[in-house]
């Protein structure tokens, strides 16, 4: 009996340490991306006027990437790229509709990761297939998705109901005629959604994707809310309206930013901090809010470097930097070296091939590159020979320190950005072949899109209905 006793003790010793070991092996993984949370937008990247001291020490406690593009200049396109690691020349999402569906036959982050034996949650603004397409996320590997499907009912944070698993959840006291006020907000819904899947899962290895909508949308905020009660006095003046708006604005980036901080916090309840990598991200460039003569860039400068006074070209929906350059953060405790700083250039598709790596799970193909090394302080990081993007009659690529631009039909421009990160001269001229170089890239990395199905355009129209076109 003392031998079975004993043999019994061995084998859940030895459970328990494959147990550990397999845990070890595939880390939590939380993706949290802020919608239009622009470049210069934190306190530790030197902004006068928002509060972030989470994302501040999120910075403080993991590496920070200077050199990280979207993988589209607006939201539907860039949530394509992450998702299924393909730039925008080979995607099957390139307008910005709001319910253009992928494929039914996509792989994508949560079914590369399901298959690999990880829960799969989503919470937040899906954007690449509205209800009643071929591109809802429950058939993409996603055990749960709650929050919106089409990204124009997201513009508001007071819809009659959210989604989950393309089904509605009804929050109270919302009205059909109001988008700025109701009794429910849906980032509070969305954000209790999100730590309840963190709590289930904490046995098991989970991905949680956390597209949050915050900072965008249309600004309306509870009145009783902590954020808003710091922010709601502010003496600032940005005309009409939008003086109200740029204080809510303030307030929806303190709010994500407590919230970022109660997650942290979680993870340490939950013993599960040091299995746990985190990326904290914005979608696209950001967009000149709320500009006053003094404030020409916004009134909260989302390009505009606060130090220097330099500037990335252009905003969300521009294939110049200000449209692609996002805030990119990454914590794994004692694996990601505490405060460092990256200058490795990569983008939404490298996401893909980098949690692969980090998981062990088999990766489809994609257009993009493990940034795992890079991460982890380890030599041999791969570097991309070079990024293509489209968007619209727009098409741009980075090679090394080039960067070729063109409009429409209109002619190809050339910069520097090592020399002109701004994007002001033209050295088209001075460099033909260089320009040449990257015209050619351009044609090679462009295909006609395949674009999903649309199988009951009544779901799309009804959630669209929720709120106003235009954000």
């Amino acid at each position: 009996m003392k031998h079975l006793n004993h043999l019994f003790a061995v084998f859940l010793l030895f459970g328990l340490l494959t147990k550990s070991s397999g845990a070890a092996e595939k880390p939590n993984v939380i993706y949290l991306m802020l919608d239009e949370w622009g470049y210069f937008e934190s306190g530790h990247m030197g902004h006068p006027d928002l509060l972030t001291p989470n994302i501040d020490r999120f910075a403080s406690e993991g590496m920070r990437f200077t050199n990280a593009y979207a993988g589209a200049p607006v939201c539907g396109p860039t949530r394509c790229v992450l998702l299924t690691g393909l730039h925008s020349g080979h995607t099957s999402v390139r307008v910005n509709d709001g319910f253009s569906p992928i494929r039914a036959d996509e792989p994508t982050l949560a079914s590369m990761l399901k298959e690999n034996g990880y829960r799969t949650g989503g919470f937040g603004k899906w954007g690449i297939g509205g209800r009643g397409t071929s591109g809802i996320p429950e058939k993409h590997g996603f055990d749960e998705f709650f929050g919106y499907y089409d990204q124009v009912h997201a513009h508001t944070y007071y819809p009659q109901y959210l989604i989950r698993n393309s089904r509605e959840v009804p929050l109270k006291g919302n009205k059909s005629e109001t988008f700025y006020d109701g009794e429910t907000h849906a980032q509070d819904e969305i954000f209790r959604e999100s730590m309840e899947f963190i709590r289930k899962n904490k046995d098991e290895p989970f991905f949680c994707y956390l597209p949050w909508t915050p900072p965008h949308g249309l600004w309306g905020i509870d009145e009783d809310d902590p954020s808003w009660q710091l922010f709601k006095d502010k003496p600032w003046t940005a005309g009409q309206r939008t003086d109200r708006d740029a204080r809510v604005y303030a307030a929806f980036m303190h709010m994500v930013d407590s919230q970022i901080g109660k997650i942290l916090s979680l993870l340490k309840e939950l013993n599960i901090d040091d299995n746990t990598v985190f990326f904290l991200s914005g979608d696209n460039g950001g967009q000149d809010y709320f500009k006053t003569e003094d404030h020409p860039h916004g009134f909260f400068g989302p390009n505009l470097n606060p130090k220097t006074g330099e500037r990335f070209r252009a905003g969300k929906g521009s294939l110049y930097e200000g449209g692609l350059k996002v805030p990119y953060l990454v914590r794994w405790p004692h694996k990601i070296k505490a405060g460092s700083i990256s200058d490795h250039m990569l983008s939404f598709q490298d996401v893909m091939p980098t949690l692969a790596k980090m998981t062990a799970a088999t990766c489809p193909e994609t257009d993009g590159i493990s940034f795992l090394p890079t991460l982890l302080g380890q030599s041999g990081q791969q570097q991309h020979p070079y990024l293509y993007w489209e968007y619209r009659k727009q098409q741009a690529v980075r090679m090394n320190q080039w960067k070729s631009y063109r409009s429409g039909n209109g002619k190809w421009e050339l910069y520097d950005l090592s020399k002109d990160i701004e994007e002001k001269h033209n050295v088209a001229k001075e460099y033909p072949k260089v320009l040449q170089k990257l015209i050619a890239l351009a044609k090679d990395a462009h295909e006609p899109a395949r674009v999903g199905q649309v199988f009951n355009r009544s779901l799309i129209q009804k959630d669209r209905r929720q709120a106003p076109h235009g954000r």
